[in-house]
């Protein structure tokens, strides 16, 4: 019977003596040596697995999908499944736990936060990933109060307030109930209405402005304390199966704090983006959404070390942030700018690719002819402002749109391009560069394409031009081959990789460099990668190579981000290299060999070598 069973690792965390025995009673250790395959595509499943040295693999379709490492668990979904749909090979030497189905099975049955975090823990686990120690798990739901997840303010009217009213006040207050105070009643008592009751309402037959909502309302109160775990409330809903639970506090019964609705439940448990997004939907000031805004980068952790592919992690990012910058303009710019005017982001931001939060890039295109008001400039600066508020600091090379030089109308902007274009030096081409990735957030989005058209046309039959655009990829470019010391022992290992400079930009700019080329207007690294694979400017296998290495280097940026925020230190931008796991050491190769490649490719395409 193993005694040092980590139950500090998510999801063992949540459970309790009585279940922590369990655990006990049904696991046995197991080894594996190197290249084993522990589970095959197909077999039955008959235990959870749990790791406590060594590394493996999860294989689909021959390719690695996942690794796991120390502390991880898989394959759950296959024991819930019955048969694993994946093969899970040993990568060295592989010392686990073998945790019976019956085990499980009592565990889930007994305890719904621990069946609800094994799911979290794997359904999202596709990525490549490794060296899993030092990590945070998923918020463990036996330490999650309830209020803390996402409650909606309670509305009270008396019980004779007429249901019509009440319709009002759910279209006013953009809410779906309300807490029924009925004072005529011995003692008195509380109740709710909601949307799903308005029916019965009507089928009442009064009149609805003649039908007191204390007439209809359901007085029998399903409640959670402000203090109880989010387990404890999800398995209140699924016992009396309801849809949402009133929320009192600690100290008086009597005093509602909220209402917990199932939808935001499960958001929670899952990804806490919906919300997210409706906190910025309903934000009534910019303090509504500084507050939003907050959120987002726990948001960012929590997919990360759910095993969300960065690549998802990232579209959903830009997502939340175009509807928090829309919000904030939509408080701060007057209608009539709004409306004749296009909000853009740049860079990462613009091209969906940023995580962690890095200095703004934005500018605000002019309809050509349209007359901006006087306080053009005090709005400018106040949206800057206020994106410094919700964390997003000032650009340190001034590509905000409270600089001057990044906003104007179509055609100075088209002529700002064309001039950055024919200059051709340093900063100009990284201008260019930038602005090719803007990104229209709100207002009129015909502008930017306007712009963008005008961009390609001048970079027609320019083969000169071109290639001193796509000639930056060599811009950081270092001795190709220092990379060899990833292998060779001890000390070698001594030093940071930067990923911006080793892997992101090279492959950012030179995808960016082909899309002017062949004038394809997507902004995102994919979408150009698939609009020039559709147009035959680049062969499939190399494009998924360069995403995939893309996805890598944006992955161990974002981890090792992380790791310094955990430790209180500022984000370097930098990965630490003997920190790094033996299979990141050999994506890492690999990656960087793609790289070599595609910057080969881009010198035969723009001649680069005759420059």
């Amino acid at each position: 019977m193993p005694s040092a069973f980590n139950f500090e690792a998510s999801p063992f965390d949540c459970l309790d003596a009585y279940e922590r025995q369990i655990v006990q009673d049904g696991v046995v250790i197991a080894y594996f040596p190197k290249d084993q395959v522990i589970l095959d595509a197909g077999a039955a499943a008959t235990h959870l697995y749990v790791l406590i040295k060594g590394f493996v693999r999860q294989e689909s379709g021959g390719e690695t999908i996942a690794s796991y490492g120390p502390d991880d668990t898989f394959d759950g979904r296959g024991l819930m499944a019955g048969r694993t749909s994946s093969r899970f090979v040993a990568t060295e030497e592989v010392l686990a736990y073998e945790l019976s189905h019956e085990a499980v099975n009592a565990l889930i049955a007994r305890n719904a936060a621990f069946g609800a975090l094994l799911f979290a823990d794997l359904s999202n686990k596709l990525d490549a990933i490794a060296g899993r120690q030092g990590r945070h798990e998923l918020q463990s739901l036996n330490l999650t109060r309830a209020d803390q997840a996402g409650l909606r303010p309670p509305h009270f009217v008396d019980a004779d307030t007429d249901v019509l009213s009440v319709v009002r006040l759910f279209q006013a207050q953009r809410t779906t109930n309300v807490i029924v105070r009925d004072m005529t009643a011995t003692p008195p008592r509380l109740g709710i209405f909601t949307a799903t009751a308005l029916q019965r309402a009507v089928l009442e037959g009064t009149p609805l402005d003649r039908l007191p909502v204390g007439a209809v309302a359901n007085f029998n109160l399903v409640c959670v304390r402000a203090s109880d775990p989010v387990g404890d409330a999800l398995t209140v809903m699924v016992r009396h199966a309801v849809h949402r639970v009133v929320v009192t506090s600690d100290d008086d019964a009597t005093q509602i704090v909220g209402v917990l609705e199932a939808l935001d439940l499960f958001s929670f448990l899952s990804n806490h983006s919906y919300l997210i997004n409706r906190e910025i939907a309903e934000a009534d000031d910019l303090s509504g959404l500084r507050t939003a805004a907050a959120r987002i980068e726990p948001l960012i952790a929590l997919l990360h070390r759910g095993g969300t592919r960065v690549g998802q992690i990232a579209a959903l990012v830009q997502a939340l942030n175009a509807k928090l910058f829309e919000r904030a303009w939509a408080f701060i710019a007057p209608p009539d700018l709004v409306a004749n005017s296009c909000l853009i982001v740049m860079g990462s931001e613009g091209r969906g690719e940023q995580l962690l939060r890095t200095d703004q890039d934005n500018g605000l295109l002019l309809r050509d002819g349209y007359e901006p008001p006087e306080q053009l400039q005090a709005v400018c600066d106040s949206f800057s402002q206020a994106l410094s508020d919700f964390g997003y600091p000032p650009c340190r090379g001034g590509v905000m749109l409270s600089n001057p030089a990044w906003r104007g109308s179509e055609r100075d902007f088209s002529d700002r391009a064309r001039d950055w274009l024919l200059r051709a030096d340093g900063d100009s081409l990284m201008s260019l560069a930038i602005f090719l990735d803007a990104h229209a957030v709100c207002g009129d989005t015909g502008l930017l394409e306007t712009v963008r058209g005008r961009i390609f046309a001048a970079a027609n039959d320019n083969d000169v031009r071109l290639a001193r655009f796509a000639a930056a990829i060599d811009a950081f470019a270092e001795d190709e081959n220092w990379w060899s010391r990833l292998w060779a022992p001890g000390p070698s290992l001594a030093g940071r990789l930067d990923p911006k400079k080793q892997g992101t930009f090279p492959i950012v700019h030179g995808v960016r460099s082909l899309a002017l080329q062949a004038h394809v207007r997507e902004t995102s690294t994919a979408a150009r990668l698939d609009a020039l694979v559709a147009a035959g400017q680049i062969d499939r296998g190399l494009a998924t190579d360069v995403l995939e290495s893309l996805h890598f280097f944006m992955r161990l940026k974002l981890q090792a981000g992380l790791e310094e925020i955990d430790r209180g230190q500022a984000v370097s931008g930098s990965v630490d290299l003997a920190r790094m796991s033996s299979l990141d050491r050999d994506l890492l190769k690999d990656t960087l060999d793609v790289v070599k490649r595609f910057r080969r490719l881009l010198r035969m395409r723009f001649r680069l070598d005759a420059l």
